[in-house]
């Protein structure tokens, strides 16, 4: 069992910056691979950004150039830097783990980006 728990949305103008942080209950090293959906309001879900345990990371086209995914195995946690936010970005944002053949999600978090 992994539990996850996202941190860092809120509102921000168009242009501007947020980072938002995935808290492990376990070592990251040890799971498959992370990464960050996000959902907007009466859309599905989508992929933003993914990184394996030996650091190969996939970058959404959407997002590419703007955002930044790392993680931190000292912390157990993972990161998405967003950069150059649009009002396109707003969505509640989701961390994900994979650990063999199972997917673990967090609550999430909102991010809104204002015009």
């Amino acid at each position: 069992q992994v539990q996850l728990m996202e941190s860092g949305g809120g509102l921000v103008q168009a242009g501007g910056s947020l980072r938002l942080s995935c808290a492990a209950s376990q070592s990251i090293s040890r799971l498959n691979a992370m990464g960050w959906y996000r959902q907007a309001p009466g859309k599905q879900r989508e992929l933003v950004a993914t990184i394996t345990s030996g650091g190969i990371t996939n970058v959404a086209d959407s997002v590419k150039g703007r955002f930044t995914i790392s993680g931190d195995n000292a912390k157990n946690t993972l990161y998405l830097q967003m950069d150059s936010l649009k009002p396109e970005d707003t969505a509640v944002y989701y961390c994900n783990a994979q650990l063999f053949v199972r997917n673990y999600w967090g609550k999430g978090t909102l991010v809104t980006v204002s015009s």
